[in-house]
């Protein structure tokens, strides 16, 4: 019988995913074809630079969707699931002081860490968990009516569960087990019909939009699913001219002329969706609600630890979206500036025509300079406390409250993983190991013996 490897049982699951959301929110599937549409501009005015961060391939496959969740066992049951597809925790990303509205919660992100899986299929989904325990957005007697009412709820069943352990385990399901396996893990993230608690909701989202969204109703859903653009401006533009209400910005790195870097993102504004209501008295109407929206991004080469703090200072110091003219005095542009400054990360391959008849430099400029190898930038996979909060932030209806005069309930990236039993990755340690990789394998190939180059952004941080 065949078997679906986890990288499959990815693909497979995005897929099945995306057609679900686009039936559940139509403006989603507008927003892939428009999307479309750009990216085969982009590659026909553009050719290979078009494929410089990601063939077209991979492009048009890429998908990171966003759930939602209110417990530390609930957060665990997700890794399970996106273990089975060989999607790991990476990052830590604490949005509660991230945007002025309340948004009280932490994340991090499921995605594939190997090379070789992001380029097969680089689906990513950013999962938040709710924090009752922070008592700037929750009393005491608020948190522990929501926490009583998350232990009630069950989101993932115990067969799905048991699926995504053996896929995990076995890394293969056979078809059979597979297609069940996917079934339930799509059904999972599909909007109720239950009726949602009137009352119960409302009290929730006077204090925050998301609280209600996560810890408002009985089940989860899909937040919004995010295809990538080549071209963010261009579609921005394409969907307002279909009449399609966008937020203000696009949140991230301006445009200008230089490399792209980071990640850029917009959305349409969360729709009014009609959901069946229960009001006190037990009668049930037809309502709706403002929770999900249709995000696309373009995505740009990962930073280094040096080159993040070059940006985040620049937010501190110019707001969330700098000028271009701020962003040309403090970025070089061109590729081979940011490498010189240690500023973004590079994979190094030999050039096919590099010379033949003398030994090589040692060391990567000269092996640049001379024509030996070249540099491929490493596109960023991870996102944007800041940008993802304001994503958030632009499609909530109200503020919400938050007691700033309380202590903030500690949070850190050890405390997440401690809860869903895994490693969590930090970001930059995936795009090191990269880097070093293929300079070592660089030194090795051409006999070299020594360091082309140390990596000094991690030299700076433990050195």
């Amino acid at each position: 019988m065949n078997t679906l490897a986890p990288g499959q049982l990815r693909a497979e699951f995005a897929r099945r995913l995306s057609e679900m959301y686009g039936r559940e929110v139509p403006a989603y599937t507008t927003l892939v074809e428009v999307s479309r549409a750009v990216n085969t501009e982009v590659l026909q005015r553009s050719g290979a630079d078009a494929e410089r961060l990601g063939s077209i391939t991979r492009v048009t496959a890429e998908r990171h969707g966003a759930i939602r969740v209110g417990t530390p066992e609930e957060l665990h049951q997700v890794a399970r699931i996106f273990g089975a597809l060989g999607m790991h925790p990476v990052g830590f990303y604490d949005l509660r002081d991230a945007a002025a509205s309340a948004v009280p919660v932490i994340s991090t992100a499921f995605r594939p860490i190997e090379a070789e899986e992001l380029a097969h299929n680089p689906f990513r989904v950013f999962t938040s968990m709710l924090t009752p325990a922070d008592p700037r957005f929750f009393t005491s007697e608020l948190r522990a009516e929501l926490e009583a009412f998350l232990a009630r709820r069950r989101l993932f069943g115990p067969e799905l569960l048991e699926l995504a352990d053996r896929a995990e385990h076995d890394r293969q399901l056979c078809e059979t087990d597979a297609e069940r396996f996917l079934e339930l893990a799509v059904g999972a993230f599909e909007l109720s019909t239950e009726p949602v608690d009137k009352r119960w909701y409302e009290t929730l989202e006077q204090v925050s939009a998301v609280a209600a969204d996560i810890g408002g109703v009985t089940s989860t859903h899909i937040n919004h699913l995010t295809p990538r653009v080549l071209d963010i401006d261009a579609l921005y533009q394409r969907m307002s001219e279909r009449g399609i209400e966008m937020i203000d910005a696009i949140q991230g790195p301006p445009r200008w002329n230089g490399p792209d870097v980071l990640r850029r993102q917009t959305s349409f504004r969360a729709l009014a969706e009609p959901r069946r209501m229960r009001a006190p008295d037990g009668t049930v109407s037809t309502g709706a609600l403002r929770v999900r929206f249709g995000e696309v991004e373009a995505r740009g080469i990962a930073l280094t630890r040096n080159g993040r703090a070059r940006y985040d200072r620049l937010l501190e110091e110019y707001g969330d979206a700098p000028e271009p003219e701020v962003w040309q005095r403090n970025f070089p542009a061109t590729e081979r500036g940011l490498l010189e400054e240690d500023l973004a990360y590079f994979t190094y391959r030999l050039r096919a025509d590099r010379p033949r008849d003398s030994r090589p430099p040692a060391n990567l400029a000269g092996l640049l300079d001379e024509g030996w190898v070249r540099a491929e930038p490493i596109v960023y996979e991870d996102f944007l406390p800041r940008s993802a909060a304001g994503i958030f932030q632009s499609n909530l209806s109200g503020k919400g409250t938050r007691d700033n005069s309380r202590a903030a309930t500690e949070y850190d990236l050890d405390w997440l993983s401690s809860v869903i039993d895994r490693d969590i990755q930090d970001p930059f340690t995936g795009y090191e190991r990269q880097q070093n990789t293929s300079i070592a394998e660089i030194a090795r190939q051409l006999g070299i013996s020594e360091d082309l180059v140390p990596n000094t952004s991690t030299e700076r941080k433990h050195g």
